[in-house]
C-alpha cells in the first residue's frame, strides 16, 4: 500500500470516529427533549382541566344571570300591565277559573303572612345574596336554570317591596293571577317556586349518582 493509500485510510478513520460520538449526544438530547415534553404534559393536561371548569362556571354565570334578568323583566312588566289595565278593581275572566284580579300583597308569596313584609324582605335580600354567589358555582342545566328562576322572582318581589311603599322594604307586592283555588300570585312567585322545586329535584338526583 502506498503513502497516499495510507493517509486517505487515517483520514476515514478519523472521520468515522468523530461522527459517531456526535450522533448519540444528538439521540440523547432527542431523549431528554421527549422526557421533559412528558414530564410537563401532566402539568399541562391540569391546566386544560382548570381553564374548563372556569369555562363551564361562566357559561353558567352567564346563563343563570340571563334566566334571572328575563323572569325579573316579565314579572315588572305584567305588574305594570296590571295596575293600569286592572286598576278599577273588577276581576278580568280569562279562561276556566282563570281571571285577572288586582291584588296589594304585604306578606310573603301567595299573600301569606299579611303585615310582615318587612322581615320577608329581608329575608328574600339575604336569599338573592346566596343565589348569586351560587352563581359561580351553578354550572350548566338544571340548576343554572333553577338559580336563575329563584333570583329574577326574588329581585321582582323584592323591588316591589323596595320602590312601592312608603318606608324600607313596607312596599306591597302586586298580585293579580288568580284561579279561585290558589291564593293569588304574580310571575316572580312562579319564578321562586319553579325555580326552588328544581333545585330540590336537582340535589336528589345528583345525590342518587354519586351513591350509585
Amino acid at each position: 500500500m502506498t503513502e497516499t493509500d495510507d493517509t486517505e485510510a487515517g483520514q476515514t478513520a478519523e472521520h468515522v470516529i468523530d461522527v459517531e460520538p456526535t450522533d448519540t449526544a444528538a439521540d440523547t438530547a432527542d431523549i431528554e427533549t421527549d422526557a421533559d415534553s412528558d414530564e410537563s404534559s401532566p402539568t399541562r393536561s391540569a391546566d386544560d382541566a382548570s381553564d374548563d371548569v372556569l369555562a363551564v362556571r361562566k357559561s353558567g354565570l352567564l346563563f343563570s344571570s340571563s334566566i334571572a334578568l328575563v323572569v325579573l323583566a316579565l314579572d315588572q312588566i305584567s305588574k305594570h300591565w296590571a295596575l293600569n289595565a286592572l286598576s278599577d278593581g273588577r276581576p278580568r275572566h280569562v279562561i276556566w277559573t282563570l281571571q285577572w284580579n288586582l291584588t296589594f300583597n304585604s306578606g310573603m308569596a301567595f299573600s301569606r303572612g299579611q303585615g310582615i313584609g318587612p322581615y320577608i324582605g329581608a329575608i328574600a335580600f339575604i336569599v338573592v345574596i346566596v343565589m348569586l354567589l351560587s352563581l359561580r358555582r351553578s354550572g350548566r342545566g338544571a340548576s343554572a336554570v333553577a338559580v336563575g328562576l329563584v333570583v329574577g322572582g326574588a329581585l321582582g318581589n323584592l323591588a316591589d317591596r323596595v320602590f312601592r311603599g312608603d318606608g324600607w322594604l313596607r312596599g306591597h307586592v302586586i298580585d293579580f293571577i288568580d284561579v279561585r283555588w290558589w291564593p293569588i300570585w304574580n310571575v316572580a312567585d312562579m319564578g321562586v317556586t319553579i325555580g326552588g322545586v328544581l333545585l330540590v329535584l336537582t340535589a336528589v338526583f345528583e345525590s342518587s349518582s354519586r351513591r350509585s
